[in-house]
């Protein structure tokens, strides 16, 4: 696979987290607004968006060509 096919490839994973982490957000939104809400729920939503960061964060810097300093 060649280097823009890659680039491709991590910009559209890139795409399906941040969607992804996007939609957690509402749905921790919409949970935390009934009372009483499932904590438990909540933190393995936030912990699945959390994973979820660091996979974007990843990718981003592959992305980003290197800066020499």
């Amino acid at each position: 696979m060649n280097e823009s096919a890659d680039r491709e490839t991590l910009e559209r994973q890139l795409e399906e987290l941040k969607s992804e982490h996007r939609d957690l957000d509402d749905v921790i939104a919409r949970i935390a607004e009934e009372a009483p809400f499932n904590q438990l729920q909540v933190q393995r939503l936030k912990k699945r968006k959390l994973q979820l960061k660091d996979q974007m964060a990843k990718i981003e810097s592959l992305l980003l060509p290197d800066i020499i300093a």
